[in-house]
């Protein structure tokens, strides 16, 4: 695609993200985990290999057949081969359900309903929201909007505007394989092991370009020095890069020990400044929005150097 091509169906598939929110029906990630399951149980073995050969089974055939359609369809019609891209990249980004889920943990704790925050918060995180009291709440929340806008939002814009259909396609599955197998049990400890090192791969550079955007677009230098200084003891390579640059953005202390199963595990501080309330999901909230429509206003302004270009 063009550069022209480009930003209006990146603004496509934001304003279908927008309009429409995640799919309540037939999402097409629900049957593609149905096969990843089955393509588990058939391929499972305590081998890298097998998990490889599972991952590139799962990903790569569907992968190449958007790309190929898409291609199809640019042939016959450039307006038809829009809007399919711009279709196919609505249903890889997660805008508004990311708004959808945080929200009501932010309208729960400002009502001082902290029971109904725990349930809030415990859709979108894995710890044991119990133990939780209302600032663990709200960091828990924060955490996951800063950490989710980069696998849900940026990481599908980055590899969409780089493969299109196929890169935004490519990366989803391979995201949603790394939830479904890229855990370390003794079931997945091996099996599951390319499609933790490929999520990590396809994310290691959108997600430092998430947390340049975080920086742009809060108190850059503070975002900057967290990053430098935390991100190294975060045990992920991408998670720890984005939430420690949007910590500092916001100027708020995220991180810190967390109940996962029971028990209480240290984790690394992130952030520094104020103690997380509802304020700051909702300041995470807006920085991720915030955040793409800088991304699609970059886009737009190379689309009008290349007409520029084409024109002297």
């Amino acid at each position: 695609m063009s550069a022209q091509a480009l930003a209006w169906t990146m603004l496509g598939g934001v304003l279908l993200d927008a309009a429409l929110g995640e799919p309540r029906r037939a999402h097409p990630l629900v049957g593609f985990g149905r096969m990843a399951r089955a393509l588990e149980n058939a391929l499972h073995a305590d081998r890298r290999v097998r998990g490889a050969a599972a991952w590139a089974l799962a990903v790569v055939p569907l992968s190449a057949a958007a790309g190929a359609l898409h291609w199809a369809l640019w042939q016959w019609s450039p307006w038809l081969g829009g809007a399919y891209a711009a279709a196919m990249l609505y249903l890889a980004i997660g805008l508004r359900s990311l708004r959808e889920h945080a929200a009501p943990v932010a309208d729960a704790l400002q009502a001082g309903e902290l029971e109904r925050a725990r349930a809030a918060v415990g859709r979108i995180v894995s710890r044991d929201t119990q133990a939780l009291d209302s600032e663990r709440v709200a960091a828990a929340a924060t955490e996951s909007v800063l950490e989710n806008g980069s696998d849900a939002v940026f990481a599908a814009l980055f590899w969409f505007a780089l493969l299109g259909p196929a890169g935004a396609v490519l990366y989803r599955l391979s995201n949603t394989l790394d939830a479904m197998w890229g855990y370390r049990t003794a079931r997945f400890e091996r099996f599951g092991w390319a499609a933790a090192r490929i999520d990590d791969a396809l994310n290691w550079l959108p997600a430092r370009l998430t947390a340049l955007t975080y920086a742009a677009l809060g108190h850059g230098r503070r975002a900057l020095r967290c990053w430098r200084a935390q991100a190294p003891a975060w045990d992920s390579p991408n998670a720890g890069p984005v939430m420690a640059a949007g910590a500092g953005a916001l100027g708020v202390r995220l991180g810190g020990a967390a109940p996962y199963h029971g028990v209480w595990e240290a984790r690394p501080l992130l952030g520094e400044g104020a103690a997380p309330d509802a304020g700051s999901i909702r300041r995470a909230l807006a920085l991720v929005e915030r955040g793409t429509v800088l991304w699609l206003i970059v886009v737009a302004a190379v689309a009008a150097l290349e007409r520029w270009h084409a024109y002297v």
